[in-house]
């Protein structure tokens, strides 16, 4: 048989960790406990018990946020506010962030409901309520009216009876200021578009009377019914007539340029889609015939000249364009014909194997004719990522064979040439390099967590200029103004990308480093 007996709740800690430790016991037992087998009254006494400690909760962590934002904590993780600090470091959504912060602005603006919930007086939902017709009086009453409607609510009031109150004294404090403007307040306009996983939307907002009467007017010139078959409803014609005015806006070019560039559609094309339109594999090895050519021209012409080939990358197709058609993510890369001697020479190395040693005269000669062993370890895996990583030079590129297929195969609209990609040291960074860092990034890549859209981001270089840094994709990354200008070259923070694509970051003085999580498993 369960005895509960009531406990005071003025027990003394030594510290906040201590409060915290037993905190997370006692929900612990809760949670592990066999809910079953006990009484109806106990159950009872449970939920009404966790109720009362949302709201303790709820006040605990807005005076905690508010002492936080004050002492500007989010900074020492270089985050630009507590909002984005809570999504990014409590893993919590932008709406649960954004309820916190407002819980910890009404502590410092309206420390009376704050009380009553440390109080245990008043629950989270019955407060919010009382706030929320509160925020709508006469600034000069809206102290006394939250008094009045958290009185209620501790007098038993439900959320019915404290709409009705709330109703009238609004009601009652508009009569008596007759000639103040009982319009929502300029401050107050708000439109949010959240998105589903599928990519549907949305749409809330609350509109200023000058928005309301223009979006009106297009709604309703743009959803006349298209004839006596038109059986859509009202709603479905506004939607589509919503949809309709979006698109007039792309297609009339009237939308402003994103992040320095016009607003684009790309087309992402893997290369086993280019593969498949070539079954037969014709177009492949022309490819290979013409590789092989350019391979033997590219050694005859080293052979009688020093360098590592840059006489090569004269001709036209040296200029340097990167494939559209993208291995995710997106594959970038100089043009180097000297990659495929480097790929045969690391292939035949890994075998354990000279240039010079042949098969057939493998069991001959002596140990030292023999050439290296194969490597083992640590040391084969760096090998086989350097032939990877000379394997995707071959494939991407300007003369690579994914360019190739894109260039032959598909119609004129889609095999345009290349864009260049690396193009060593530059002032400005091209085009085809930020469109290709905003394809592959999509947001900031602060390692800390940061989801300012690529449209409010600037380029990176991870190593300065200055410092011999490239302007090239795999050198660039993108950034918002903040992480960028603030974190970086006002703080001392220093970020670099891995090459599995997450990013590392640590503060000046080493004492903080920041990991961003790896990229989602692909399917399959």
């Amino acid at each position: 048989m369960e005895v509960m007996a009531r406990v005071s709740t003025s027990s003394t800690f030594t510290s906040v960790s201590e409060a915290l430790v037993t905190l997370e016991a006692a929900m612990g037992f809760l949670a592990a406990a066999d809910t079953t087998q006990m009484p109806t009254v106990v159950q009872a006494q449970c939920l009404q018990t966790l109720e009362l400690m949302d709201a303790v909760k709820t006040e605990a962590r807005a005076r905690v946020l508010a002492a936080f934002t004050s002492a500007q904590g989010y900074r020492e993780d270089a985050a630009y506010s507590s909002r984005t600090w809570l999504i990014h470091q409590t893993r919590i959504t932008k709406g649960a962030a954004s309820r916190h912060i407002e819980w910890a602005q009404r502590a410092v603006r309206t420390p009376l409901v704050i009380d009553r919930l440390a109080r245990k007086q008043v629950s989270e939902s019955l407060a919010l309520v009382s706030c929320g017709w509160a925020d709508k009086m006469p600034e000069a009453m809206r102290d006394k009216a939250l008094k009045i409607l958290l009185d209620a609510a501790q007098g038993g009031a439900d959320q019915r009876d404290l709409n009705k109150l709330g109703a009238e004294m609004l009601e009652r404090c508009q009569g008596d200021q007759p000639d103040q403007d009982p319009e929502p307040s300029f401050e107050d306009r708000a439109v949010r578009l959240d998105k589903t996983l599928g990519g549907a939307g949305v749409l809330t907002g609350d509109l200023t009377p000058a928005c309301a009467a223009a979006v009106s007017q297009v709604l309703e010139s743009l959803s006349a019914p298209a004839g006596a078959d038109d059986f859509r409803s009202q709603r479905q014609r506004y939607h589509d007539a919503l949809h309709e005015a979006m698109r007039r806006l792309i297609t009339g070019g009237l939308l402003p340029e994103r992040a320095g560039q016009p607003a684009k559609v790309w087309a992402h094309i893997s290369l086993a889609d280019l593969l498949a339109l070539d079954p037969g594999g014709t177009v492949t090895r022309e490819w290979i015939t013409r590789t092989r050519g350019q391979w033997a021209a590219a050694r005859a012409a080293n052979s009688v000249a020093d360098g590592d080939g840059g006489a090569w990358l004269d001709g036209a197709d040296a200029t340097g364009f990167a494939c559209d058609a993208s291995i995710s993510p997106i594959v970038t890369g100089d043009v180097d014909p000297t990659a495929l001697e480097d790929l045969v020479r690391l292939c035949v190395e890994l075998a354990g194997y000279t240039p010079r040693r042949r098969a057939d005269d493998a069991d001959a000669g002596s140990a030292a004719d023999a050439g290296p062993l194969p490597p083992t370890g640590r040391g084969r895996e760096a090998l086989e990522q350097a032939i990877i990583g000379k394997a995707v030079e071959l494939l991407s590129g300007p003369g690579g064979l994914a360019s190739f297929l894109r260039r032959r195969l598909l119609g004129a609209r889609l095999a345009g040439p290349s864009l260049p990609l690396d193009v060593g040291w530059s002032e400005n960074v091209p085009a085809g390099i930020r469109n290709a860092v905003m394809i592959r990034d999509q947001h900031c890549r602060w390692a800390g967590g940061c989801l300012q859209p690529a449209s409010a981001c600037e380029v990176h270089h991870t190593k300065p200029k200055s410092r011999g840094g490239k302007t090239s994709v795999k050198d660039c990354v993108l950034l918002c103004w903040f992480h960028h200008h603030v974190a970086i070259h006002r703080e001392g923070w220093t970020l670099v990308l891995n090459p599995d694509g997450t990013t590392t970051a640590w503060n000046k003085d080493l004492t903080k480093t920041l990991h961003s999580h790896s990229p989602p498993a692909r399917a399959g």
